[in-house]
């Protein structure tokens, strides 16, 4: 039901969402979505060489489908008060998938769009594959001191070019004035003044708080250290109240992953995607899952917890955390001891 790529409509009773079908339909994989970021432009941010460059990386040889929200993009532009809470962002989300017939998807959420992937990963578990969260937070309050963020939303309310300024020098550290100029167009072209302002309310008091111990899908959590719109702690706490989730720290300071150094945000993500599930595990697995025994070849190699973690795209905690249940569900008292065993029982 996917049919060709495209820019295509979904009603959503009197109104349209606008998205986007991306790459192959016959993919093996679940298609991938991407929920809708604060504002966004379909047609637009495509031709941004830097978000082409993330999202065929990311996506490879999947289905990806990218949506803008009511109120933004080429979607109707009318907003209304029943629009601004995390239900309704939850709800568009689910009525894309089922108006496309997908049962089971992958969801990259980013940013203000991690909220809604993970109260959607956490509300209906059985339809999501794999949970991939970018520049993620659960509560919006903490984004900002206080006072800041009814600062910034009054100055877009108020002059949207000047508006699209500030959030430009927080959204884009490091960006030359070009840069600057062509996200603020964008931000300009893709809503209203007064939608802008609030959905970026939207944005500050999200909440996913009570949601986090409620994801099931394998989770990858991905956050650039010195990030100035999400502040890394906020990621870190995201990764550590989600069952069995991969925390990724990054270098960098721009909040969109397209900004700055892509290749590891892209190749951290595509890790995440591949994240194996038990159920995919090969036939006869043994007592280690299939990441162990990764974990367990690159420690055969003579590999330290930092290296094998660069190797893997992961934090050298969750490379530990492999490491400790190998040795335990190996009965072994060393790394040393665990390869032997591991060669004797052939897991290697």
């Amino acid at each position: 039901m996917l049919g060709p790529p495209g820019i295509r409509f979904l009603s959503l009773g009197d109104r349209r969402l606008a998205y986007e079908v991306r790459g192959p339909a016959d993919s093996a994989e679940p298609p991938l979505i991407a929920p809708a970021w604060w504002v966004s432009h379909l047609e637009l941010d495509w031709q941004h060489p830097g978000v082409r460059r993330f999202w065929d990386g990311v996506a490879a040889d999947r289905t990806l489908i990218r949506y803008d929200r009511l109120g933004a993009g080429m979607s109707d532009r009318e907003v209304r008060e029943s629009d601004l809470t995390l239900e309704h962002e939850v709800a568009t989300l689910r009525a894309l998938c089922d108006g496309l017939g997908l049962d089971r998807v992958s969801l990259v959420g980013g940013s203000s769009g991690s909220c809604t992937a993970v109260a959607f990963a956490a509300t209906y578990p059985e339809r999501v594959d794999r949970l991939v969260l970018y520049g993620s937070y659960a509560y919006g309050a903490e984004l900002t001191p206080p006072g800041v963020a009814d600062a910034i939303v009054a100055a877009i309310d108020a002059h949207w070019g000047l508006g699209s300024r500030v959030l430009g020098d927080i959204f884009l550290s490091g960006a030359d004035s070009a840069e600057h100029d062509r996200f603020g167009r964008l931000q300009r072209e893709s809503a209203t003044a007064q939608t802008a302002a609030a959905l970026l309310r939207l944005v500050y008091r999200l909440d996913v708080r009570d949601c986090l111990a409620g994801v099931r899908a394998p989770t990858t959590v991905v956050h650039r250290r010195d990030d100035r719109a999400v502040p890394y702690r906020l990621g870190r706490e995201v990764a550590a109240a989600i069952p069995g989730a991969t925390f990724v720290p990054l270098q960098g300071t721009s909040h969109f992953p397209w900004h700055g150094d892509v290749d590891p945000v892209v190749r951290a993500c595509r890790t995440g995607l591949a994240e194996a599930q038990p159920d995919e595990q090969s036939p006869d697995p043994g007592p280690l899952s299939s990441r162990e025994r990764e974990v367990l070849r690159c420690v055969a190699r003579g590999l330290s917890d930092h290296e094998i973690a660069e190797h893997l795209v992961v934090s050298p905690h969750t490379v530990h955390r492999h490491v400790a249940n190998i040795r335990r569900k190996l009965g072994s008292p060393s790394r040393t001891a665990a390869v032997a065993v591991a060669a004797q029982l052939g897991l290697l």
